[in-house]
């Protein structure tokens, strides 16, 4: 007959790919905070007592030549 047909192919049921894992994501590498800034002050030199130096004496007085009257 020659509208026979051949019979179509069995249908070949195929499974769909696995899901490709998803790659991780890139390490990103994070700095830890910086700590918070304290102020220091420089340590202050140890304390030395200085005794105050002597008075200086005080200069005579110039001498003024007075005539005799």
């Amino acid at each position: 007959d020659p509208s026979y047909k051949s019979p179509p192919p069995p249908y070949v049921y195929k499974s769909p790919p696995p899901p490709s894992p998803s790659p991780p994501p890139p390490y990103v590498y994070k700095s830890p905070p910086p700590p918070p800034y304290v102020y220091k002050s420089p340590p202050l030199p140890p304390y030395v007592y200085k005794s105050p130096p002597p008075p200086s004496p005080s200069p005579p007085p110039p001498y003024v030549y007075k005539s005799p009257p």
